[in-house]
């Protein structure tokens, strides 16, 4: 979503190089830190955003307040359910939420073991998630992260995650 549609003030996103690719918005992004705060998700962003939800979703539990997400059924039918398996995930962190498919409650990240269902951004979103957590997070079923983000590992290094691959 754009960053006036998600309540963030202009001063703190800048958007610039503005273009189209793949009949989808693109733009560089430069954020400046400011504290999370809940918002309503406009329906009409929704369409622009559906695949980057799961980590919006990370987001948004460590904002303060509530985010509300709606008309975004098509979340139910990717790789996973995904909005399930958020709320599984979420809970096994310690972030109380609820499924009317729409709402997460900001709260303090915990650890605990998150399963995958096989769903690259699943995965993805609560690696991004243990930079935040209290404590470790270990994320089953990763080897399909490279579907959509070759190199996700090298990069979430250089972010400071410690990730290693344990053996089955």
């Amino acid at each position: 979503p754009r960053p006036e549609a998600t309540g963030a003030r202009l001063s703190d996103i800048t958007l610039s190089s503005e273009r189209g690719v793949g009949g989808e918005p693109v733009a560089d992004v430069r954020v400046r830190h400011a504290p999370l705060r809940g918002i309503d998700i406009p329906e009409d962003q929704v369409p622009l955003a559906i695949d980057e939800f799961p980590v919006l979703f990370i987001a948004a539990a460590c904002a303060e307040g509530r985010t509300v997400l709606r008309g975004a059924a098509e979340l139910r039918v990717k790789e996973s359910d995904r909005i399930a398996a958020m709320a599984e995930g979420l809970s096994t962190l310690g972030v109380r939420n609820e499924v009317l498919a729409d709402g997460i409650e900001g709260g303090t990240l915990g650890g605990g073991v998150i399963h995958t269902f096989n769903d690259h951004r699943i995965a993805m979103a609560f690696a991004v998630a243990a930079l935040r957590a209290e404590r470790e997070i270990r994320v089953l079923d990763c080897d399909h992260v490279a579907t959509s983000f070759p190199g996700f590992d090298a990069m979430a290094r250089g972010l400071g995650l410690q990730i290693s691959t344990l053996a089955d």
